[in-house]
């Protein structure tokens, strides 16, 4: 069975159209939205919205900003805009209708959200096995496809202690740490592990442009030991350290930041 994987979409709907093609089942492991494009400020729904100067100076202040300084700058920029959520919730659908249409015509589709997702929207895009839609939802799922069981797990973890913000402009698919470790360990056992972030492994979760490590999780890196499998499927780092590791028998493989190479990663299982 060849499976093709995608992660970090970003609003590539003409890519994604075609990330199918040749394969028996697409696996798309989030970050649909394109929501700040760092590398083309006037587009995203921050800049279409806010102006490409609000959106530059949002990943500059990313990249280099004091603590509390990004949040501070965010919600000064946000207060200019009346119902700002709605005005997000707009966009977002927006981008979804495109992308999630992208998918309508190739190979079965099974999805979970990334961190950047409205996960909120999906049950508008997405169904169950065997509904009308084109695409699965398999967020905290244990799946058989083609005889081989994957395990789903969507979002990313907040540093223990940390609770979800509430009540801006945009939520980000964010969990709380006890949160994302209690869907983590109601997966079954599983040949394929696929999720958002990487599991805790130093070399996966640092990024290079950003230099930090980013979201990762203990309890997947705990799935993996436990039930070895095949391979280990992630994104969410766009400039990883290293894109691959061994552990154990298990291949733990970043898929790549789709939204600039366009090019799924396959699997043969």
């Amino acid at each position: 069975m060849r499976v093709h994987v995608v992660s970090d979409v970003h609003g590539n709907a003409a890519a994604l159209a075609r990330a199918g093609d040749g394969a028996d089942v697409l696996l798309v492991l989030g970050d649909l939205v394109d929501f700040v494009d760092y590398q083309h400020p006037e587009r995203g729904i921050l800049g279409r919205v806010l102006g490409p100067e609000v959106s530059a100076r949002f990943g500059r202040i990313r990249s280099t900003g004091r603590p509390g300084e990004l949040r501070a700058f965010a919600q000064q920029a946000w207060s200019q805009v009346p119902d700002p959520a709605a005005v997000v919730a707009e966009a977002v659908r927006a981008q979804y209708a495109e992308l999630f249409g992208a998918l309508g015509d190739g190979p079965p589709v099974y999805a979970i959200p990334g961190n950047v997702d409205l996960a909120t929207l999906w049950p508008e895009y997405t169904g169950p096995e065997g509904s009308d839609r084109a695409v699965t939802a398999a967020d905290g799922r244990v799946l058989t496809i083609g005889g081989v069981r994957f395990g789903f797990v969507g979002g990313a973890p907040l540093p223990p202690g940390l609770e979800p913000r509430a009540g801006g402009p945009w939520t980000p698919n964010l969990l709380r740490a006890e949160d994302f470790a209690e869907r983590v360990a109601g997966l079954g056992e599983v040949d394929v592990l696929c999720s958002h972030v990487p599991p805790a492994v130093p070399e996966l979760r640092y990024d290079t442009v950003t230099r930090r490590p980013e979201s990762a999780s203990p309890e997947l890196l705990d799935v993996v030991r436990r039930d070895r499998p095949y391979a280990a499927l992630f994104g969410h780092v766009h400039q990883p350290l290293a894109a691959r590791v061994r552990v154990g028998r298990t291949e733990c493989v970043n898929v790549g930041h789709f939204r600039r190479t366009g090019v799924p990663y396959v699997l043969t299982v």
